[in-house]
Parts: C-alpha cells; structure tokens; sequence
C-alpha cells in the first residue's frame, strides 16, 4: 500500500498499469515442463528450500519445516529488541520444534540456502543450520544455486512481491508469508505468474489449514444460524507504533547491514533501527499495518464460509495518521453483493483493540471472540484463525458434518504439494483474493479525508466514484526494481 505522494512525485497512472502489465510478457518465464523436472520424482525425495528473511518469522516458518540441527536463541543485542515504545511483545526468539505435533527432531525438507541482509540479526537461525549455504543478496542466491527445489519468503511486506516474481521466473516454488503483497497490483501480478509458471504456491496464513477454519465453514454451509447478513471482525493489533508520529531521523546504517537490499522497491529514507526489523509493519512505506499482520488470519474464513466476492463499497473512520505512520486505530465497513439468493452482507473490521458491541444473546462472562457472523436464526464467533467456533447462545452438542479434506499444516502442505505436483492449498490464486480485499482497507484508510463511501469495481481494478483513490493500488518502484 502506497501512501499518498507529495507534489514531487509521479503518480502511477492507469496507462502506466496496462503497459507495466504487458512488458512483464517481455520476461522469460520458465515452462512448466521444466519446473516439473524440479519437482523430485518420488515423493520420498528430500525438497530443497531456501528461505530468505529468517531474522524473525522466517526462522519459525523454516523451524516447522526442519528442526535446527543447532537449538539457539537470539541474542539481545541486535535492534529488534531497541524498540523504545510500550506495549511490543517480541515473537519467540527460539524455533518452534512442534510441527505437526512432533516432539522429536523432523525434517520434511532439507534447508539448502539462507539469504538475508543483516547476518548478525539473522545469526542465531543460521547457526541453527550450520550445513546451509548463506546469502545477503536473494538474486545471487537464486541464479546461482540451480539445487534450489523451492523458496521461502518472510521479507518485510514491501519486498514480498520482487522477491517471489524473481523467484517463480526462474521456475521456483513459493511460499510467502502473508500479507501475499503490499499493493493490489502486486497480487494480481503474482497471481497471474503463478498460472503462467505453474510453480507450487502458498501464502503462510497458517489459518488456512486448520481445524477451526474448517469447522467454521462447515458451521456456515450447515445452515445452523441461517443466511449471515452480518460479520464484524476485530483484532488487538498493532502491538508496534502507528500513529501521528515523525518518522526517526536517520543515522548512520550498521555495516552488518545491507540497507540497500533492505529497501528493495521503497523509496529511499534513512535508516534508523526503531524502524527495522520489527516495526516497519506500521509506516505506510514498508507495512500493511494491523490489517496486513492479521487480517488474513480472521478475514480469511467469512469469505470463504460465505463465498464472497469482493466487496462493492467500502468505507473508514480512523484514529489520526500521517504521510509516515498509518493510524494507531480504526473501522472499516465493506458492502458485499448478495449472490445464490443469499442477502448482501456488511462487514466490519476494527482494530487497535476496538471491539464491536456486544450481542444481546452472549452470555455474561463470555468473551467475545475475534469474529462474530449475525444471522436470520442465530449467531456464532470464533477466534483468530478460525479457532474453536461456538455458536451464541452456546450449545456445545451442536457438531457440523466433517465435509471438507484436512490438509496437512500450511507448511507440510507446501512440501506435500511440491512432491505430488499440485497446488497447495493456500495458493495464489486463492490468496489473491483475501489479500486483495485486505489492502482494500488501506486504500479506504488513505482517501477517508475525502469523506466518501468509495464504490469498488473489481472486474477493472478502479474505484469508480473517486479517480483520485485509484493511484493508491500500487506505487513507483525506486529505480532499478520491477516486478
């Protein structure tokens, strides 16, 4: 999500989509035929993945995919802990050794490579894997290391989409983890890469794969609570600082660092370390803020449960922000058309600890999960990625029919799918669409000022009642990137 530019900058015109669009067909993209032959034949082979960006996320997604063969912790010395404002709770600082329930040491691929630009920050995952080739620079990586099966990408969101194109161009399969891209354009880049690679896909919305998920889409297709016409979502977050805030004047860049690589297509500014490496979710330049952190997670089930479209109208009203930081918090409301004589439905997504009211029909001293669908017969919640629905009153010994397939977890479903040649089950084309309407809210977030209700024509890409929001779908790479 781009932020608004200042009267020096050129914004990206429609014209400028259409002809970025159509010299991405001036690439070389590998055929599908040759990515088939990276695949292993057996489905016993071993899948070599690199992962690039392990300082934080990317350490756990590669720890739930191989245990280290070196258990370490990170230091304190390194930025992420230099955070100087309240209320940041760091992620684990060791691996997670607990994939699929394994209490002993696993390996469902083996960790060939591991890229990322500050070695000291990422030290403690790359003496996890002392056998793994390190890199700084992603490209080198890719070009030169043929043995590459697959990639793992946990970059900041503003280099998420550069990195996968250069990946699934040179006949790499993909996970990324969510938000999938920064800007509406870049999933539907991505998306549409994916079909013309035909590389494996998956976005890391670990929800996507789990029970409550599954159960909260069988619990809708049941008919228990009837036609939902209401769904209000909400999340604590951020945990980081957003707000009407100056951005950190810049000092001097570690040399352990390369804050070139960092930046990737964003514009440069200096560096500081209270932005990097944990709390660049909240500026406008490098985040997706409180939505991209969690949105996938809990938006990901109603649209699937209710099989959405994209929302026709969308509205926000937030806390204060500025051209550097999006706002602390704030409530978004999409229209969504109704379809297969089922009613138009209303979300609602707040955030920065807002929740939405409080039902009637919720019992005194029950909590209000992070999801809560209204329907003409009843209503239910349940919690961040699709967790442990429960209907509102609640009946414990109400249970859907078990209808859907149990996929393996998003991880092992991305190694799954690399050995039996399909698709994995969060896959681009899939997750394009979530991301799409998650960065919906952004875009509404940016033009609020305007106090309008923007209407949304999805088929084109164009908010129609209001040109001016239109140039917020993407932004102008700094020289020297492209998709």
């Amino acid at each position: 999500m781009a932020t608004k530019k200042s009267k020096h900058d050129s914004p990206l015109s429609r014209r400028a989509f259409i002809e970025k669009t159509a010299a991405a067909s001036l690439f070389t993209i590998v055929p599908s035929h040759t990515i088939s032959s990276l695949g292993h034949g057996s489905p016993n082979d071993m899948i070599n993945l690199a992962a690039i960006g392990v300082g934080n996320r990317g350490g756990q997604v590669i720890g739930n995919i191989a245990t280290p063969d070196v258990q370490t912790t990170r230091g304190r010395s390194v930025g992420y802990f230099r955070q100087p404002y309240a209320g940041i709770k760091p992620e684990p600082r060791t691996f997670n050794r607990q994939a699929q329930g394994e209490s002993e040491k696993f390996k469902h691929a083996n960790i060939y490579a591991i890229c990322d630009v500050d070695h000291d920050y990422a030290g403690h995952v790359i003496k996890g894997y002392p056998k793994a080739k390190t890199f700084h620079d992603y490209r080198e990586m890719i070009d030169n290391e043929k043995e590459i099966d697959g990639v793992v990408i946990a970059t900041p969101d503003h280099t998420h989409a550069v990195i996968a194109s250069y990946a699934m161009k040179a006949g790499r399969h993909v996970y990324v983890e969510k938000p999938m891209t920064k800007t509406i354009y870049e999933a539907r880049f991505l998306r549409d890469l994916a079909k013309q690679t035909g590389v494996v896909t998956q976005v890391g919305n670990q929800g996507h794969n789990v029970e409550g998920t599954l159960e909260t889409v069988e619990y809708i297709k049941s008919g228990v609570i009837g036609n939902v016409s209401e769904v209000h979502l909400w999340s604590n977050r951020p945990i980081w600082k957003q707000g009407y805030h100056e951005r950190p004047a810049g000092v001097s860049v570690p040399e352990h660092l390369n804050y070139d690589l960092w930046l990737g297509p964003a514009p440069y500014k200096d560096y500081h370390p209270d932005i990097l490496h944990f709390a660049w979710r909240g500026l406008w330049d490098y985040g997706t803020g409180a939505m991209g952190d969690m949105g996938a997670h809990t938006f990901d089930a109603p649209l699937w449960a209710l099989d959405l479209g994209m929302p026709t109208k969308i509205q926000a009203t937030t806390t204060p922000f500025n051209e550097n930081y999006l706002p602390q918090s704030e409530r978004v409301t999409y229209h969504f058309e109704g379809h297969n004589g089922k009613p138009p439905v209303t979300v609602t997504w707040s955030d920065g600890g807002i929740k939405p009211s409080r039902p009637e029909a919720l019992e005194a001293n029950r909590g209000l999960r992070e999801a809560l669908y209204i329907g003409d017969k009843g209503m239910m919640m349940h919690g961040t990625h699709g967790a442990s629905p429960e209907l509102i009153p609640n009946n414990p010994d109400f249970a859907p029919k078990k209808e859907l397939p149990r996929p393996s977890n998003i991880y092992l479903d991305f190694i799954e799918a690399i050995k039996e040649k399909r698709q994995a089950a969060n896959n681009f084309e899939i997750a394009a669409k979530v991301t799409e309407v998650m960065l919906l809210t952004n875009i509404a977030v940016a033009a609020q000022q305007l106090d309008i209700t923007l209407e949304y024509d999805a088929e084109n890409m164009r908010i129609t009642n209001c040109e001016e929001a239109n140039n917020y779908f993407h932004y102008e790479y700094r020289k020297g990137w492209s998709l």
